[in-house]
């Protein structure tokens, strides 16, 4: 965790004032933070049903991203008075926004992994030819 007065945090706080990408990508980027909401586009789910739907995601930082999303106001937990508790996780309507962005961003994402493999593809065959 770095400093919020180190010169490194202050940049990121003048980026992300000035340049709504930046700002975007602060709030959604990561790993994980992807994941979770595009898991999320499909309804409310309990804790343990995103657990096993995004393979590797540690407990603590599952728990830890979706108190970051709650905090940023893209994710609802509901709690239900029962015994046991029982507690889902869903999108706010704000959240629910990014929709039409993460589909872009997904189908940008396929497209550039496909022109990688291709890039490494020819690569290869050019020094397969040298050697």
């Amino acid at each position: 965790m770095r400093k919020e007065n180190s010169t490194n945090a202050i940049n990121e706080q003048i980026l992300n004032s000035i340049c709504s990408t930046a700002h975007t990508f602060s709030v959604i980027g990561g790993r994980w933070k992807p994941s979770i909401i595009y898991q999320l586009l499909e309804g409310k789910m309990r804790y343990h049903e995103l657990k096993k739907n995004i393979p590797g995601i540690s407990e603590r930082v599952l728990v830890l991203q979706l108190r970051e999303l709650e905090n940023d106001l893209l994710v609802e937990r509901i709690i239900y008075p029962e015994v046991p508790p029982r507690v889902e996780y869903q999108l706010t309507p704000l959240g629910k926004t990014m929709t039409d962005m993460l589909q872009h961003l997904s189908e940008w994402g396929s497209m550039h992994r496909r022109h990688m493999k291709v890039h490494r593809e020819e690569k290869e065959m050019v020094l397969a030819d040298k050697g």
